[in-house]
């Protein structure tokens, strides 16, 4: 036989990839007298040969060549465990880091360094699932949000990568789809950045991670009440600026300050203006202070000297007025070896003024301020949070919404100051606070930021091309500081967004918690608890709570909360005073919430009842199931059944979910109930209200309508169902479906039959009981003018969210001739 050389290379041990065995079977293979002994000192060179082999036959080789590889991860490519997460050669090149400000140390825009040369990427087309990728290759764990417009100020430079997409699962930005490196048609206001979670990947190394350098920064301000503290309630209006800086809290020097300053200040902290502030008043203050201290002995006066030292850390602020925060002003930082600061001045003092929702809580009369006639109005709908959500506008009396084309934090800060709140957190796009019905009415909205609305500010009036709901526009605004979430706590729960509800209360002696009577405690109740929480909307309010513990707290301090829902807080909801009502005794049947970040939102499409309202004049023999689950007016028990006929007034209903979570009914399947007249299981024993009322809103006919089934009739293109009745399936409406009641099936009416010729207004109400949780129930009611002769009907004017406010009322129709409610 011959001699047969065989050459075995290594690769260095510089990976954790690389087997670290190696050495190991190189030994176990020559003593089997194979291969030469293992070297004993680690392999210095990328590779090492092996010559000398013995000769061996080829199945001898092919097995011990097999358990090479088996004992060697790097031969067949698969990693060994390992705690520091690999980079993938075609990240090699790259470099990332995050910038911009102001921001946190996990957040800011995103920059990468490719051959040499730093540049940014372009928000068009990005998701939550890129930033998931590139917060992996800054070394976070994942991300928890992304920002656009140039949330943290507009980069320099390429622009490296547009139409970025990712699935979420790659290891490295290379994988992503995009246009191209150094291929983009946008500009540095188009900068993308991303939020990422606090938590480090272990062992990550940050070899490639560029973390810009951290020039001193305004991370935070507040205002710190001179006079009264400790006594004035929140939220403080007026008072000593200070900043927070990286080694703490500092004032601000008053030479220069302007009201331009005051007004970014009070933005920053939920105010949506400036008042001028009484100077003299702390200048005498200032000078009674130093007086009184003089006065004192000496080592007390000392302490009051130092106690009135002003610790200045910020000069020559010079604001412009429009910006969303402090740091994007011009402003200067004393050094740390700066003796002198501020001299000849005083701390810079702000006083602002509150929006109608904070004024009363702030001790200031509510003012009353009259809106413009004739002039649209702003609105936010589908957030979870005060001062967040989809912004929608008033035009031509019909709601609709702002195409996120150009949406930026000015145009935003002009929506959030006009409503009442400070200047903008965050300008909001692609639909994050769920998707508009009907019109779109504006677009490429470009605001200066010192506009007093939105309708103010230049835009583009568009078409249904331009844009599609998808690319609605949101805002979330900066709010004041009023406290309420440190007087309410849950407990018991198996997370942080569920529990019993504890409140805290003062009146003699010390603060103390105690529980909320369960009786007549429901949604809305529990809607304002979760919002004094902070964590959204409320799932369920629940009247006992056996299964969660009450632990030390058995005392139940408030009893007869009744809300409407629109409260901040519990204390401002109707409850009884010093004297405690509760029916049942015992924690078990005291107040319970379930919290969710997200909600559904049911709106009628008002249009489609218009179309299809008629009368049908329907014999009694076939209304037998209907009359059965008391779709029928009253008179109908003593009708001559089954010979006659009741007239219906007939129309289709089709209810979409507009929200951000799927409209579930409140009970589970093994509860719902069984109709065998009509075959099927009702989700919800009352879904909607249908009524006839005069115009001074007396009913003079009603019906009801019970979920019959809850389902998924048609949903928009890019969305599945997920809910059908047939064969005893879940019931529910997803997010951008609707469920259509056919104008044919039983109980889609009213009785009419003993309703006069006149003029009406048909009223549907959505979920009128409350019994499942919405974002928005001002929307589920809808208003109709109708006009009956006897004969016909007219239905028209039909008009959706504001059907019950007297806005809406004063919109319909008198007609001429008309003294009361009969046709003359």
């Amino acid at each position: 036989m011959s001699h047969v050389q065989y050459d075995i290379r290594v690769k260095a041990m510089t990976s954790p990839r690389t087997c670290r065995r190696a050495p190991w079977v190189l030994g176990l293979i020559s003593r089997t007298g194979i291969l030469l002994p293992a070297p004993r000192a680690p392999l210095s060179q990328s590779t090492q040969t092996f010559p000398a082999m013995q000769p061996v036959s080829v199945w001898q080789w092919s097995l011990w060549g097999l358990l090479l590889c088996l004992l060697c991860s790097s031969c067949l490519g698969s990693p060994s465990p390992s705690t520091a997460p690999e980079k993938r050669a075609e990240s090699q090149g790259l470099r990332f880091r995050l910038a911009g400000f102001p921001r946190k140390p996990f957040e800011g825009r995103v920059e990468i360094e490719r051959a040499g040369e730093w540049g940014t990427i372009c928000d068009d087309d990005f998701t939550l699932q890129a930033a998931h990728v590139l917060c992996r290759e800054l070394g976070f764990t994942e991300a928890t949000g992304w920002t656009h417009s140039a949330k943290y100020g507009p980069g320099t430079g390429r622009i490296w990568l547009d139409n970025l997409s990712c699935s979420g699962t790659e290891k490295s930005v290379t994988e992503c789809a995009s246009r191209g490196w150094g291929n983009s048609d946008c500009t540095h206001d188009e900068d993308a950045g991303v939020i990422c979670k606090d938590q480090r990947l272990p062992g990550f190394s940050d070899f490639n991670v560029i973390e810009v350098e951290h020039n001193l920064q305004v991370e935070e301000v507040r205002l710190r009440a001179a006079v009264g503290r400790g006594r004035r309630p929140l939220p403080v209006t007026e008072g000593l600026v200070e900043v927070r800086l990286p080694d703490g809290w500092s004032q601000v020097c008053d030479k220069g300050w302007s009201a331009h300053n005051s007004h970014v200040v009070c933005g920053m902290l939920g105010f949506p203006s400036e008042k001028r502030v009484n100077t003299a008043f702390y200048r005498k203050l200032r000078k009674r202070a130093a007086k009184a201290s003089a006065r004192r002995p000496k080592p007390l006066g000392r302490l009051l000297a130092q106690r009135q030292q002003h610790s200045f850390g910020l000069h020559g602020v010079a604001c412009v007025g429009t910006e969303a925060h402090l740091s994007l002003c011009s402003l200067e930082f004393y050094r740390a070896n700066d003796t002198a600061r501020c001299p000849g001045g005083a701390p810079a003092v702000v006083s602002c003024v509150p929006g109608p929702l904070y004024a009363a809580s702030s001790g200031q009369k509510k003012q009353q301020q009259p809106k413009p006639q004739g002039e649209a109005r702003v609105r936010l709908k589908g957030g979870s949070h005060p001062g967040e959500g989809r912004v929608e506008v008033l035009k031509a009396g019909t709601w609709g919404t702002v195409c996120d084309r150009k949406w930026d934090l000015l145009a935003a800060s002009v929506v959030c100051r006009e409503l009442g709140f400070g200047s903008a957190r965050e300008a909001l796009s692609g639909a994050r606070m769920g998707q508009g019905m009907g019109a779109i009415h504006l677009s490429e909205v470009r605001c200066s930021g010192q506009e007093p609305s939105l309708w103010k500010c230049p835009h583009k009036n568009i078409t249904a091309e331009d844009c599609s709901h998808s690319q609605d526009a949101g805002v979330r605004c900066n709010l004041p500081y009023t406290g309420v979430d440190t007087k309410i706590r849950l407990s018991g729960g198996r997370s942080r967004h569920e529990g019993r509800v504890e409140v805290q209360i003062g009146g003699p002696g010390p603060l103390r918690w105690g529980l909320i009577c369960g009786d007549d405690w429901g949604t809305l109740e529990a809607m304002v608890a979760c919002r004094q929480l902070g964590l959204g909307y409320a799932n369920h309010g629940l009247q006992e709570t056996w299964y969660w513990d009450s632990g030390n707290v058995t005392e139940v301090v408030m009893s007869g909360v009744r809300c409407t829902g629109t409260e901040l807080s519990l204390d401002q909801c109707a409850h009884h005073s010093t004297h405690i009502a509760c029916k049942r005794t015992g924690t078990h049947f005291t107040a319970g919430v379930i919290c969710s970040e997200t909600a559904s939102d049911l709106l009628l499409h008002s249009a489609l009842v218009q179309e299809t309202a008629y009368i049908e004049d329907r014999p009694l023999h076939m209304l037998y199931c209907a009359a059965e689950e008391n779709c029928l007016a009253r008179s109908a028990r003593s009708a001559n059944w089954p010979y006659g006929h009741r007239r219906l007034l007939r129309f289709s209903s089709q209810i979409h979910n507009l929200g951000r979570a799927d409209f579930r009914p409140k009970a589970g399947r093994h509860s719902w109930v069984w109709h065998e007249c009509h075959g099927h299981y009702h989700s919800m024993d009352i879904f909607t209200h249908y009524d006839i009322l005069t115009p001074n809103g007396t009913k003079v006919a009603e019906g009801h309508k019970a979920s019959f089934c809850l389902e998924d009739t048609e949903c928009q293109e890019d969305v599945s169902k997920r809910y059908e009745c047939a064969n005893f399936g879940e019931q529910g409406i997803t997010v951008g479906c609707w469920d259509l009641y056919r104008h044919d099936i039983d109980c889609q009416w009213i009785d009419i039959t003993d309703v006069k010729p006149g003029n009406y207004i048909l009223q549907v109400v959505i979920n009128p009981n409350f019994e499942v949780a919405e974002s928005d129930f001002t929307n589920n009611a809808m208003k109709c003018n109708c006009k009956y002769d006897g004969h016909r009907i007219w239905v028209h004017n039909c008009h959706i969210g504001d059907a019950l406010s007297e806005e809406a009322n004063r919109k319909f129709e008198r007609y001429p001739g008309q003294t009361s409610n009969q046709i003359i």
